[in-house]
C-alpha cells in the first residue's frame, strides 16, 4: 500500500483557504441577513449624509428604490453627482438630490441645515452615516480633533438644527451610524480633543461611544414626540479609503 503525504506547501494552502472561508463565513454571520421587505418610501422626504460611496450609497441606493425623496449629503459634490446619476438610473426615481455638506466644517453644517429646511417641508428620515475612522491626526475647521469633529459633533449640530423640522414631520427617524467600537471608548475628559496624546484607534472609539451616548439622550429628550432614534453598527464593510480626509 502507497501512503500519500502531502506536501507542506499544499497543507499551507488548505489552512489558509479554510481560515479566509472561515472569516467570509463569520463575517456574514455577523452582519446579518438581507432585508427584503416590499416596504415602499412614497412621500417621504430622508437624507444620508457620506451617501457618495460605501454605506451611505447603498442606503440612498435602496430608499431611492423604494420611493423615498433622498438628500444625498456630501462634501464631494462632484463624487456626490456621480453617484446620484448612478441611483438615479438604477431606481428610476427622479428625486434624488446632491447637497453640500462638510462634516468638518460647522459653518458648512449651519448652510446645509439651513438650505435643507428652506427648499423642503418635510424630513421624515435623517440617517447620520458620514465618518472617518483611524486618520492621522487633523483638526476641523473649528480645531476640533476630527474623528470627534466629523462623526459625532457635526452631526450633533445637524440633528439639532433640523430637529424642529423632524417634529414637524413626526412619525420620523434619526439613524446614528456607530460601530461595536464604542465598547472599547472612553469619554476623556481631560483630553477630550486628544491635545496631550493622539490614538487614531482610542479616538475613533471615542467618537463612537459619542454616537451612542447622544443617542440615547436624544431618545429621553424626544418621547412623546413620535420622532424615534437608534444607533446601529454596520457590520464588517469595506467602504473605500477612510484613513484620510482632504480640506
Amino acid at each position: 500500500m502507497v501512503h500519500y503525504r502531502p506536501s507542506r506547501l499544499i497543507v499551507a494552502l488548505s489552512a489558509i483557504g479554510t481560515t479566509v472561508g472561515g472569516l467570509v463565513i463569520f463575517k456574514d454571520y455577523i452582519g446579518g441577513c438581507r432585508y427584503y421587505g416590499e416596504e415602499t418610501m412614497h412621500g417621504k422626504t430622508v437624507i444620508v449624509t457620506g451617501s457618495n460611496c460605501g454605506i451611505g450609497k447603498e442606503v440612498a441606493r435602496e430608499f431611492a428604490k423604494r420611493g423615498a425623496k433622498v438628500i444625498m449629503a456630501c462634501r464631494d459634490i462632484n463624487k456626490c453627482d456621480k453617484s446620484r446619476q448612478e441611483i438615479v438610473l438604477d431606481s428610476n426615481n427622479g428625486q434624488v438630490y446632491c447637497y453640500k455638506l462638510d462634516l468638518a466644517s460647522l459653518r458648512s453644517v449651519r448652510k446645509f441645515a439651513e438650505e435643507v429646511d428652506t427648499k423642503n417641508s418635510f424630513i421624515h428620515l435623517l440617517v447620520n452615516n458620514a465618518g472617518v475612522m483611524r486618520c492621522p491626526h487633523q483638526l476641523t475647521e473649528e480645531g476640533f480633533e476630527l474623528q470627534l469633529g466629523v462623526n459625532h459633533l457635526g452631526h450633533f449640530m445637524l440633528t439639532n438644527l433640523l430637529l424642529d423640522k423632524l417634529k414637524l414631520s413626526a412619525p420620523s427617524r434619526i439613524i446614528n451610524v456607530s460601530s461595536t467600537a464604542h465598547y472599547r471608548g472612553h469619554i476623556d475628559y481631560d483630553d477630550l480633543n486628544s491635545d496631550k496624546h493622539y490614538d487614531a484607534a482610542k479616538a475613533y472609539s471615542q467618537s463612537k461611544l459619542a454616537n451612542v451616548l447622544f443617542t440615547k439622550e436624544l431618545a429621553n429628550r424626544l418621547k412623546g414626540t413620535e420622532v424615534l432614534t437608534f444607533a446601529v453598527h454596520p457590520g464588517i464593510v469595506n467602504t473605500g479609503d477612510n484613513t484620510t480626509y482632504e480640506f
